[in-house]
């Protein structure tokens, strides 16, 4: 027998597994605490001498385990076990690696045999020492021993746990000993191979848990030849810990069998070893002593460009380069990031742009056909900075042709504070160079640049193979037009600059330009791009080889480091943002004023003490910082929809904020749950933690006067909104009815600032994963490659992340101050550069108008507004018009609402109705449809807790928004019965809160709360909190809690949002054809399978059946699913549709008729909402009278007209127009 596998039947025990090889005389041992496990080895003395080799996970100990016995016998160093191998073999490298097998390969033991001691083990062939030689030889026995039979008790004690990290191993992911070999390229292989390595990077990696409780990993490999599949099974899940932290990304060596596989069809790896690869790196070094400053360089942000800002920055500064100059082509969004990398790498940045220059200013830009040129625009100091910003803005919005262009006199007029270089061969100067104008006319153009620029002869090259150049036909004419550049740049006093025209970083980066360019590319057609990578120092020195020493260093040190001394050092982005809030005269005042009053009628004159301390902690430091001035904006923009009728929900942690609730901005109450009476304004406050809400309170009526009292308070602390210190910028986030109110709002703010200081946001959108893969793709078809998926995923992510457009945020508003041009902060631009837009009727519309950098970028020095719409506001207004029931009258504690989310008794239908139909998840509760709780997993985690409150119901929602912090987390722990549902953390006000519950210092508990929410565990920065922790007797299955959370939603978010809820939830147990109706007109758009759904419940069940057979739905066919069980719930409560009507069905609502819901007709497929409004438009000018009529005046093509045909809706309508005598 040649091998076995030892398992502990102790969980505890110290070592776990180990694996015996009888041929090769080696023991494999797994253990948690290596050192533990050798002193156990140890211990055996001299009965472990028959064993040559011994390794711990992975790691060789025989040296240690026998050196230590060779001392305890008496016997010298250099005659124990590990020197006993005969010469001419390698030591650890010649032990041969049991291959993996399944565990099913070995014969384990029963546990109730006989077991031998480790003496019943036979040494082979192999000299031993002396002290082993009385060990007799025997053959091996049927019945093998377990691992109590071979180690000591020692090896059996309980080791401590290193907090259950997870990876390599001394290097080694997968294995107990490292790769020797040389890995092969992936290409290579073509067919079944055994033995095979290969070195790449890790492109995705996953381990699955099988039905077995097995483990299965699953990555996909790639080096620089192609990609294959991996996989591994383990047999026990522990054995997979090694892999669980594997990233896309890693580089790694492997070894294994590749193997046909059927599933996939193509080759895999069946994996054996893995362990940490060699990064190759290429070490890039600039030594020459006076470094040279690259003029012309491109980042992603130009269209072609690949260089990664972060990259240039940290390698200019590797490189002592005195300065490097960034300069996208017509943009300068790169400036923001540009700019903190600077700081960070305390590297001079030079700010420029490679423009687009054209003659003359057009008179209509539309129709101009100017030929541009490129032209390099620097930024000596702050005015040159605020031109560049003009002449950014100008050329998007004013003379944007295919390209921002910038006619030339625009750029004499901002010539202050900038410095014009003649760029590369699509610069003017080199063309007319190229066209071989005379010397007088080269002077008088190269006059209007401050210097001229030459390039090394690959960026050139291309001209030798165009036929319409044919005065270039070898790298001398190339030659001498640069020498032409240069002695025309000293007739005319211009210095001249060698520049690199950096598109892509390093030589080695070609194949991602030639992946990106190739969008461009026509089918067939390969077309070769030049070397336009930054070179250093010596490189460009050497390009330049041919002209003289003098006049190499010249254009290639001298002259640009002249160009970047002229520059200052700046700041393209404002610092200090507080100072350029719009200004509001009188906000401060007005706001003060407007919490007091407010609190005062809620709360009395006097306050309660707690009110007016909490008034006090919050306004002291929101006035000091002048945040004043943006609550009360915020206040405007909210009561102005109020005013309205419309409902505005907050988002964030504004609610967190008692001052956000007294000025109106939020209906969420921070203070401790309270009652209060509206008439004598007796209160109560509960701080002792004992109520989870004030909506949770039992109705009580005033013992002053007996007026029912009123309850409220969810118990949130100020810091969560603006720090502990109360000087963190406050984020306003607000939610307004989509589509209607938030428009209106969005104008309104124009109202308020000026329309020409009110701009969009602007967004930047890069080249994604999919159009990548793409590119790549295309790559390879045009020049006959074949590459596999996975490799094709590794070389799209050379490109990805390149600009591909711009947008607009879609709440995003940027306010600047009326005494402040826009140009201190940003250019201005169209969103994705769209002068014009057509609205829903098809007209010609102006673009929108958006802010150059991202709005990232600025939103943290001037005002960003984000009036975001929401459908919760608009559902609930299209509730309150449909039953004119004022939603702000719904009570929180109403018992067949709460019973929604435990149960489906209010909906008068059974769990086993409704699983008949769309199976069993989540029909237990009555929650399908409603906002934060209508998802499966939602719905779950409600079959879970059952919740009987609101404040439960908040947990839900923190729970639902947060990362680890329900699954593996608050529902083991609520399952076991540790903690209850109400104590569980679901946000992270619940850290602070329990903490200082706990006797943890406020500071302490806030910096706790803040690592917690992000993900970062208890500490930071060499803290020690969980001492704190420890000594305030924190539970221990709350500081687990914590280290496992990723992410934490703000209570007050979740309790916004859970009052909208809970009042659309009202509507669905006492309104429900309302609830209904406004669901599928808001909620269902685009979804709503009316052929599927008009039918009745078995249509629907059949077609939920469908779906939840396929093994890779669509997002369409799950959004279709999701409302197609909505409507089989309201079928089985007894409500119906109407059929779709041409007489009487409305555009896009829904609508009640006679107890039923008439659909409108954008449910019809394919049918969209603007010929939707069109049907309706000339259906309420003239009834249709025929098909051919519905298809002429209600522009419906001829295939929506078969499919209203199919759907009865035309049944009673003619093909044609019918004539009669008495129409003449």
């Amino acid at each position: 027998m040649g091998k076995y596998r030892l398992q502990s039947r102790n969980k505890n025990s110290m070592i776990t597994l180990m694996e015996v090889d009888t041929e090769c005389r080696a023991w494999y041992i797994k253990a948690d605490d290596r050192n533990a496990a050798i002193r156990a080895l140890r211990d055996m003395g001299k009965e472990i001498l028959p064993v040559e080799s011994i390794y711990i996970n992975g790691e060789d100990v025989s040296d240690e385990v026998f050196s230590s016995i060779a001392i305890h016998m008496g016997a010298p160093m250099d005659q124990g076990p590990a020197e006993s191998v005969p010469s001419g073999e390698a030591g650890m490298d010649s032990i041969p690696l049991p291959d993996e097998e399944p565990l099913e390969n070995y014969a384990l033991p029963p546990d109730d045999v006989p077991l031998p001691s480790l003496d019943d083990i036979p040494p082979e062939a192999a000299p031993l020492p002396p002290e082993a030689e009385s060990v007799p030889e025997m053959d091996m026995p049927d019945i093998l021993p377990d691992l109590t039979s071979v180690l000591p008790k020692s090896a059996f004690v309980p080791s401590p746990k290193d907090g259950g990290k997870k990876g390599a191993s001394n290097g080694i992911y997968l294995g107990r000993k490292h790769i020797t070999g040389d890995p092969v390229e992936i290409r290579t292989i073509t067919d079944e191979a055994d033995g095979v390595i290969f070195t790449g990077t890790v492109i995705s990696s996953e381990v699955r848990e099988l039905r077995s409780k097995k483990k299965l990993l699953l990555m996909r490999l790639a080096d620089d030849s192609n990609g294959i599949p991996c996989k591994k099974f383990f047999d026990h899940p522990e054995d997979a810990e090694g892999v669980e932290s594997l990233k896309p990304g890693t580089v790694v060596k492997v070894r294994g069998n590749v193997r046909f596989d059927k599933y996939s069809g193509g080759l895999t790896l069946e994996l054996q070893q893995m362990e940490k690869g060699e990064v190759q790196v290429i070490d890039h070094e600039d030594t020459y002593p006076t470094p040279r400053v690259e003029l012309h360089l491109h980042t992603k942000m130009s269209l072609d460009g690949l260089i990664d800002n972060e990259e240039i920055i940290k390698t200019a500064a590797k490189w002592h380069h005195p300065a490097v100059a960034i300069t996208d082509h017509g943009v300068i969004q790169a400036f923001p990031k540009i700019q903190d990398l600077a700081e960070k790498y305390h590297q001079k940045v030079i700010y420029g742009m490679e423009g687009y220059m054209i003659d003359e200013i057009p008179e209509d830009p539309d129709t101009d056909r100017q030929q541009y040129n490129h032209i390099i625009i620097l930024a000596k100091n702050i005015t040159g900075l605020r031109n560049l910003y003009r002449m950014v803005t100008l050329s998007h919005l004013k003379f944007y042709r295919k390209r921002p262009l910038i006619p030339k006199p625009i750029l004499e007029e901002y010539h202050e504070g900038l410095i014009y270089g003649s760029a590369c061969v699509m610069g003017e100067f080199f063309r007319a160079v190229l066209a071989g104008e005379s010397d007088e006319e080269l002077i008088e153009k190269a006059k209007f640049y401050d210097y001229l620029e030459v390039q090394p002869l690959g960026n050139n090259e291309f001209l030798i193979n165009e036929d319409k150049f044919g005065n270039v036909n070898s790298k001398k004419d190339l030659q001498d037009l640069n020498r032409k550049v240069i002695e025309i740049g000293e007739k005319a006093g211009r210095p001249v600059c060698a520049t690199s025209d950096a598109h892509y970083m390093f030589a080695e980066d070609q194949r991602n330009r030639d992946i990106l360019l190739s969008n461009w590319e026509k089918p067939g057609k390969i077309e070769s791009h030049p070397p336009v990578y930054i070179r250093t120092t010596q490189e460009m020195l050497d390009e330049f080889s041919y002209l003289p020493r003098d006049k190499a260093i010249e254009i290639v040190v001298t002259n640009t480091r002249k160009i970047a001394e002229q520059c200052e050092v700046l700041k393209p982005l404002a610092e200090e943002w507080k100072s350029y809030n719009p200004k509001i005269a009188g906000a401060d005042d007005k706001l003060v004023k407007m919490c007091y009053d407010n609190a005062h009628a809620i709360y009395g004159d006097p306050l309660p003490k707690i009110v007016e301390d909490r008034l006090t902690l919050e306004l002291t430091p929101i006035i000091k910082h002048g945040y004043g001035v943006l609550y009360y904006i915020a206040h405007k923009l909210v009561k102005h929809s109020n005013d309205r009728g419309y409902l505005v929900g907050s988002r964030g942690s504004v609610g967190s904020s008692f001052v956000a609730t007294m000025s109106g901005i939020t209906e969420v109450n921070p203070l401790p749950p309270h009652y209060v009476c509206p008439k004598c304004h007796w209160s109560q406050f509960f701080t002792d933690g004992s109520v989870g809400g004030g909506f949770d309170l039992p109705d009580k009526k005033c013992p002053k006067c007996g007026t029912p009292l009123n309850k409220n308070g969810h118990d949130i602390p100020f810091a969560v909104f603006l720090g502990f210190d109360g000087d963190k910028v406050p984020d306003i986030d607000l939610n307004f009815s989509s589509g209607d109110d938030q428009g209106v709002a969005h104008k309104y703010t124009e109202e308020l600032f000026g329309r020409d200081n009110v701009f969009r946001a602007g967004t930047i959108a890069g080249i994604q994963d999919k159009t990548a893969y793409g590119f790549v793709k295309k790559y390879a078809e045009n020049r006959g490659l074949t590459f596999n998926d996975i490799f094709i995923e590794k070389l799209a992510a050379g490109v990805a992340g390149v600009k591909r457009t711009t947008g607009q945020h879609p709440a995003g508003i940027m306010v600047c101050p009326r005494d402040m041009d826009i140009h201190n902060f940003t250019p201005l631009q169209y969103a994705a550069n769209k002068k014009y837009l057509k609205d829903e009727d098809g007209h010609i519309i102006p673009g929108t108008i958006t802010t150059h950098f991202d709005y990232h970028s600025i939103s943290g020095r001037m005002l960003k507004l984000d009036i975001l719409g929401h459908d919760d506001p608009k559902v609930i207004r299209m509730l309150q018009d449909i039953t004119g029931i004022d939603p702000m009258s719904i009570p929180f504690d109403d018992k067949k609402t709460l019973s929604l989310f435990s149960s489906t008794e209010a909906l008068g239908i059974t769990p086993q109705q409704l699983a008949s139909v769309i199976g069993n998840k989540g029909v237990t509760v009555g929650a399908l449809g409603l906002p934060e709780y209508g998802t499966p997993f939602v719905r779950g985690m409600l079959e879970d807790t059952r919740p009987k409150n609101f404040s439960e119901l908040v947990r839900i929602s923190g729970f639902s928004h947060g990362t680890d912090v329900w699954l593996n987390n608050a529902q083991d722990l609520i399952k076991n019965g540790t903690v209850k549902l109400e104590d569980a953390i679901s946000t992270r006000d619940d850290v602070m809160n329990y903490l200082i519950k706990h006797g943890v210092k406020p500071l302490t508990s806030f910096k706790v709360m803040e690592n917690v929410r992000k993900g970062k565990g208890l500490e930071k920065n060499g803290s020690n909190n969980k001492a704190e922790l420890d000594a305030a007797h924190v539970p221990q299955w709350f500081i687990d809690s914590c280290l496992k959370i990723g992410y934490l939603f703000p209570r007050a978010h979740a309790v916004a949002y859970v009052m909208m809820a809970f009042r659309i939830a009202w509507f669905k147990v006492y309104q429900p054809l309302a609830y209904y109706a406004a669901y599928f007109t808001i909620r269902a758009e685009g979804s709503f399978n009316a052929p599927v759904i008009l039918k009745g419940l078995e249509s629907q069940k059949q077609e939920l059946a469908r779906i939840a057979s396929l093994e890779h739905p669509t997002a369409v066919e799950k959004g279709n699913a999701t409302v197609i069980e909505v409507a089989a719930e309201m079928y089985l409560r007894g409500l119906e549709f109407l059929p779709i009507s041409l007489d009487k069905s409305a555009a896009s609502e829904f609508k009640m008729v006679d107890g039923k819901l008439l659909p409108p007709f954008n449910c019809i497929p394919a049918l969209g909402d603007s010929v939707a409004k069109e049907i309706v438009r000339a259906r309420d000018n003239h009834p249709f009278t025929s098909k051919e009529d519905l298809r002429k005046r209600g522009k419906v093509s001829q295939t929506i007209i078969d499919t209203m045909d199919d759907m009865g809706i035309l049944k009673d309508l003619p093909d044609e127009e019918q004539m009669s005598l008495f129409d003449f």
